[in-house]
C-alpha cells in the first residue's frame, strides 16, 4: 500500500491537476451491459457528475465515446461477434443516436451542452479537414460545450478508419490541444504482461518514451466488445506525447474516474517532453512551405506582437496552395519572419491581398474567415 506521502506526491505530480483541456475515452464494455445490450446508465451518470465538476474547475472535456455499434445491433436484433461491414454501419447509424441522446439527457440537468462530432481518418490526415475539425473543436469549447466523438461508421470503410478509438482519442486530443488524454481500459495500467495471466507482470507507473521493448510487451484486445489492447494504446501514447499531451491508462469500471485519477488512484502515466503549443510550433516549423506571402512593415509588427496575419496587409502571393498548406511569411525584402498553416488557397489570398476584413465576402463572393493565418497556426 502506498505510503500518504507518496499519494501527496502523486497527487502533487499529476498532470490533470493542471491541465486545461482533458480528452477521455470511453469504451463500449464500460457503456454497455454486455449481457442486456443497454445503456449502463448509473456508470453514466456518474460520468456525467465527474465531467460537471471538471468544468467546474475551470476545464474543457471532450468524451471520445464508442458504444454505437454494441447499443444499434441489439435494437436491429443482430447476432453477436463480427458483422459484415454494411450491417456494423447500420447498427451504428441507430445506436449513434441513442449515444447521443443519452449524453445530453445526463449532462443536461448540470447546465451543460453537448454536440455530437463524427470523424473519419481523413479528417486528421487531410491539413484542410484537420484545421476544420480544430476550428470547430475550438468554437464548441469557447461555447462550454462537451463534444462527444466518435468515428463515423456510418460512412468509414478500412481504408479511412482509424480501426479503434484509443487512436482516435489520441488525435482528438492533438486536434483540441488536449494537454491530457485519459484512456478508461480494463486494466489499471500498462504490464510488461498481461496481469490477469501472469502474476509476475510488472507495472509502469510513469512512462517518458516508448521504446521497441515497450512496444514487444503489448499485447492484443483483451475483451469481445473492445477493438483496442494495449498496442493500440501505445500507439495512441506515441500520438500524443509527440503533441505535447500527457496520457493516462486506468481501470475505467469505477465512479467518477476523473476525480479518481486526479486524486492519485492507480494509472500509468505517458508524459510528454514538451506542452501542446510548444509541439504544435515545432510541428509546423518543421514542414516544407508550399508558397510565400509577402507583407508590409505594420504586419511584420503585428505578428511580432502575437498577432494574426490579416489579409490587409499581404502585399503580394507567390506559389500554389491549398487552405491547411504551410506557407512562409516575408517581409518586403523576402526576410521570412513567420511560418504557419494558411487560412485560404492562394488563388483566394491572391484575390484578398490588401482588402480588409470586411470586404472578403464581396471579394470572394462567400463569407471568409478573418485571418490568413491564424497566431495558433503561426511560428514567428
Amino acid at each position: 500500500m502506498a505510503s500518504v506521502n507518496t499519494v501527496s506526491k502523486l497527487v502533487k505530480d499529476n498532470p490533470l491537476q493542471t491541465a486545461q483541456r482533458v480528452v477521455i475515452k470511453i469504451g463500449s464494455a464500460l457503456l454497455v451491459d454486455a449481457e442486456t445490450g443497454q445503456l449502463r446508465n448509473d456508470w453514466l451518470k456518474s460520468l456525467a457528475k465527474d465531467i460537471a465538476a471538471q468544468k467546474r474547475q475551470g476545464r474543457d472535456v471532450v468524451v471520445v465515446s464508442s458504444g454505437s455499434i454494441a447499443l444499434g445491433r441489439r435494437v436491429l436484433g443482430l447476432s453477436d461477434g463480427s458483422l459484415p461491414l454494411d450491417q456494423a454501419q447500420a447498427a451504428a447509424a441507430v445506436g449513434q443516436i441513442r449515444l447521443a441522446r443519452a449524453y445530453e439527457e445526463f449532462l443536461a440537468p448540470y447546465g451543460i451542452n453537448t454536440a455530437q462530432v463524427l470523424l473519419t481518418l481523413d479528417d486528421s490526415a487531410n491539413r484542410r479537414r484537420y484545421l476544420n475539425s480544430r476550428a470547430t473543436f475550438g468554437a464548441l469549447l469557447s461555447h462550454g460545450v462537451v463534444p462527444i466523438v466518435n468515428e463515423n461508421d456510418t460512412v468509414a470503410t478500412d481504408e479511412i478508419r482509424f480501426g479503434d478509438n484509443d487512436r482516435l482519442a489520441a488525435q482528438v486530443a492533438s486536434m483540441a490541444g488536449a494537454d491530457v488524454l485519459v484512456l478508461l481500459s480494463d486494466v489499471d495500467g500498462f504490464y510488461s504482461a498481461n496481469p490477469k495471466t501472469d502474476p509476475t507482470a510488472r507495472k509502469f507507473e510513469t512512462v517518458m518514451k516508448i521504446t521497441p521493448e515497450l512496444e514487444a510487451m503489448a499485447g492484443d484486445a483483451g475483451t469481445a466488445a473492445a477493438k483496442g489492447g494495449m498496442k493500440t494504446k501505445l500507439m495512441a501514447a506515441k500520438t500524443a506525447m509527440r503533441a505535447g499531451c500527457a496520457m493516462a491508462i486506468m481501470e475505467g469500471n469505477q465512479h467518477e474516474p476523473l476525480a479518481a485519477l486526479q486524486a492519485g488512484t492507480a494509472c500509468s502515466w505517458f508524459l510528454a517532453a514538451t506542452n501542446p503549443q510548444a509541439a504544435r510550433k515545432q510541428w509546423i516549423a518543421g514542414m516544407k512551405p508550399r508558397g510565400t506571402i509577402i507583407v508590409d512593415a505594420g504586419a511584420v509588427a503585428a505578428l511580432q506582437s502575437g498577432k494574426s496575419l490579416l489579409s490587409a496587409g499581404v502585399v503580394s502571393v507567390t506559389g500554389t496552395f491549398e487552405r491547411g498548406d504551410p506557407v512562409r511569411i516575408a517581409d518586403a525584402q523576402n526576410n521570412e519572419c513567420a511560418r504557419g498553416l494558411v487560412g485560404y488557397s492562394s488563388s483566394e489570398s491572391k484575390a484578398i491581398s490588401g482588402c480588409h476584413s470586411a470586404e472578403i465576402a464581396s471579394v470572394l463572393g462567400y463569407a471568409g474567415r478573418a485571418a490568413l493565418v491564424h497566431r495558433d497556426d503561426m511560428v514567428i
